[in-house]
């Protein structure tokens, strides 16, 4: 039996469920490169990026396209790499390494407009010894694009523009009588509706259960 005095737990239960929806539809991933490394039988997320790692000879690392929250969830390559087969036909060199490459260009779901991934590549790639894996990805993957802030934006020219942007629902630019800070007016009053049928529901159980 629902009382009275439960009624200001419901709404506030109700109004809980609604903000949460709300902040779910403002939700973003970013469209971006990610880089990993092969640790024993799994990928890690690197923690430097391209252009400061130096990887040694045999190591095997990870490049994979997509759409992703964050780091703790980015999308890791679609494949596992052992380096004795990926490099089993470069051999080694004196002054040189051997670096395992999987480039993961994504899927469909994950491509800008109009463009189509390329299909995976696993690739050997044999550099100086002091080579970045920038350099090696380079060597077998060109070209290259970074922005400004040195992010690596596309390998093997994949995706042909954009650069680690946002994907998702938009905001709502915001009207002249928002505050610019909280959600908009059109989100407010659509939640005051709601909540309004919420407690003519709540309070029709009420009174049929006191009658």
């Amino acid at each position: 039996m629902i009382r009275r005095r439960a009624l200001p737990a419901l709404l506030a239960a109700l109004l809980l469920c609604l903000w949460a929806g709300a902040g779910q539809a403002q939700a973003v991933g970013y469209r971006y490169w990610s880089f990993w490394e092969r640790d024993g039988d799994a990928w890690t997320y690197a923690t430097q990026g391209p252009s400061t790692a130096r990887p040694s000879d045999g190591d095997v690392q990870g490049f994979r396209f997509a759409v992703s929250p964050d780091s703790k969830n980015a999308a890791r390559p679609r494949t596992d790499a052992v380096f004795a087969v990926v490099c089993a036909r470069t051999r080694a060199l004196a002054g040189m390494k051997r670096v395992a490459l999987v480039v993961d260009f994504g899927t469909s779901a994950d491509a800008p407009g109009g463009e189509r991934p390329p299909a995976m590549r696993t690739v050997c790639a044999r550099v100086s010894a002091d080579a970045s894996t920038a350099d090696a990805l380079a060597s077998v993957a060109g070209p290259l694009r970074y922005d400004s802030g040195a992010l690596l934006c596309a390998i093997a020219g994949y995706p042909r523009t954009g650069c680690g942007e946002a994907v998702g629902a938009a905001k709502p630019a915001p009207s002249a009588t928002d505050s610019g800070g909280g959600p908009s007016v059109g989100l407010v009053a659509g939640i005051a509706v709601v909540v309004g049928v919420g407690v003519g529901a709540v309070w029709q159980t009420w009174r049929r259960q006191r009658g």
